[in-house]
């Protein structure tokens, strides 16, 4: 059988705790959704924030919904040579060690002291995808993006995440989507 699995672009974002909201946007504000994303629960919004570095930023960045237990900014390693961070890769949510940045809202800014990662490439799915597949949660594997346009690639480490709050999807960021050139709908293949 096989392992097949669409892939999305998770182009930069940010996910913020409702402290930071609040400071950002104002006192008791919510998040605003603009579209649901593939992951259940999860949620493009219609606020941006500027993310800002030492040497550079980006003055318009997505927030994702819900809120949060710790802020965290996902760029891909050529945003955080924009704004002069250490690109550190990570799984979300892993944040201890990794540099920060400062947020910027219409009604204030937080300078968080640690949550800019470069997002490890992963795979979500759940248990029964993963029973399907004969996989297990953290397992590292190799996808093969095809492609129409001569740009086949292979991606190694890839991690899984089982979860049964997840829907089956590879995530790579705007870097690794700039080298496969993915189609739309593209499907990846797990090679291990």
């Amino acid at each position: 059988m096989e392992k097949t699995v669409l892939v999305e672009t998770s182009a930069r974002h940010v996910h913020v705790t409702e402290e930071s909201l609040e400071t950002l946007f104002g006192k008791g504000y919510t998040l605003t959704k603009k579209k649901d994303l593939s992951q259940p629960g999860q949620f493009a919004c219609f606020e941006r924030v500027a993310v800002i570095g030492p040497k550079g930023q980006f003055p318009s960045v997505s927030i994702l919904g819900p809120t949060r237990k710790a802020d965290q900014v996902e760029l891909s390693a050529s945003d955080t040579r924009t704004i002069g961070v250490e690109a550190i890769v990570r799984e979300s949510g892993d944040i201890a060690g990794t540099p920060g940045c400062k947020l910027v809202g219409p009604e204030g800014e937080v300078e968080i002291s640690e949550g800019v990662i470069v997002a490890k490439r992963h795979i979500h799915m759940t248990p029964e995808d993963a029973e399907n597949y004969k996989l297990k949660d953290k397992q590292i594997v190799n996808v093969k993006i095809p492609s129409s346009n001569g740009r086949d690639l292979i991606f190694g480490d890839v991690v899984v995440r089982v979860s049964e709050n997840f829907s089956l999807a590879m995530h790579i960021d705007t870097d690794e989507s700039n080298a496969a050139l993915p189609a739309p709908g593209a499907m990846g293949i797990i090679l291990d």
